[in-house]
């Protein structure tokens, strides 16, 4: 079906024999929305099939890094940081939890809050995970030079990191 130029009036029309395969030409081709959202999926792809045998997710893969790079960090501050709802992050760390990734220690200050810790297993595993994920990226972004790559890399978080700091 397709709307008429003239009006409102809606006229049967046969479909194209060749059906569109992309975008190109269209104005999604030059929204910086759009490509970010393609390539995010391309790149989650590679990613997802990376970790599929350890049933991580891109969400939980950042988690553990951040915990092992500020061990006891509290949920809330965990959420800040990768900027996840704090209804989520309590999802996301009990399911850490129950894969024994992760340990929540209540805080001998604040008897209140909880930190997050790597279990022995997480410890190990996020070794592992932190070299699968960079073979993905690597995979995922094979049509780029090492140079594109970084430079990717490096304008990507400039726009992120610009967003953080006006919050």
């Amino acid at each position: 079906m397709a709307i008429s130029k003239k009006g409102t009036s809606v006229q049967q029309v046969e479909p194209d024999e060749k059906e569109p395969t992309s975008v190109a030409g269209l104005v999604l081709e030059n929204r910086l929305g759009y490509a970010l959202r393609r390539a995010q999926l391309a790149v989650f792809k590679h990613f997802n099939e990376a970790m599929q045998e350890y049933e991580i997710r891109p969400a939980q893969f950042s988690s553990l890094v951040v915990i092992e790079g500020y061990p006891g960090i509290t949920q809330t501050n965990l959420a800040k940081i990768l900027d996840i709802d704090p209804p989520r992050i309590v999802s996301l760390i009990n399911n850490l939890e129950e894969k024994g990734l992760a340990l929540r220690v209540r805080c001998k200050r604040d008897r209140r809050s909880h930190g997050i810790f790597l279990s022995k297993k997480g410890e190990a595993l996020t070794e592992q995970l932190k070299e699968l994920a960079e073979q993905s990226d690597i995979k995922a972004t094979q049509t780029l030079s090492e140079i594109e790559r970084r430079q990717l890399l490096s304008l990507l978080v400039k726009i992120y990191a610009a967003d953080t700091i006006e919050e």
